[in-house]
């Protein structure tokens, strides 16, 4: 059966791709679940559509933080988050966390798929991020002081 996945599957495909899936697989665990379509005529052109709308979208955003990556450039952001009396964090921060935050601070708004962590900040301090965008790569420092 040929279904257009409106998520991202496991072992399956990607978001919007339109996959050839066993017939039990799409009508038991598949469609049930919400997570792929039966791949009509009218259903294909509408996907079509939303994902020409969703890429140009992304595309808008990475222009704006292109013209607006040099005022992000050097600046400072401060976080606040529970750590113990050694400077450890009892939860990691991630790219998730770190976005809606410059974007408070600075009214920039950074997506969490630009800025690129190695692994998670456990630690009080500063930190050098970097925002990868277009081929374009920016460093600010992110201080994480405890709570």
């Amino acid at each position: 059966m040929k279904v257009i996945l409106l998520k991202d599957v496991a072992k399956v495909g990607k978001k919007y791709e339109t996959k050839i899936v066993s017939d039990g697989f799409a009508l038991n665990s598949l469609i049930p679940k919400g997570l792929a379509q039966v791949a009509t005529p009218a259903f294909i052109k509408s996907i079509t559509l939303l994902k020409a709308n969703e890429d140009a979208e992304k595309k808008i955003q990475e222009d704006l933080l292109m013209k607006n990556l040099k005022d992000l450039e050097g600046i400072k952001v401060e976080m606040i988050a529970k750590a113990n009396e050694k400077g450890h964090l009892f939860a990691g921060i991630h790219n998730a966390e770190i976005a809606p935050e410059i974007t408070k601070q600075t009214r920039l708004i950074v997506s969490p798929e630009f800025i690129k962590l190695d692994k998670p900040i456990k630690e009080i301090g500063d930190h050098k991020i970097t925002v990868e965008v277009q081929g374009k790569t920016v460093a600010f420092t992110l201080t994480i002081k405890a709570k």
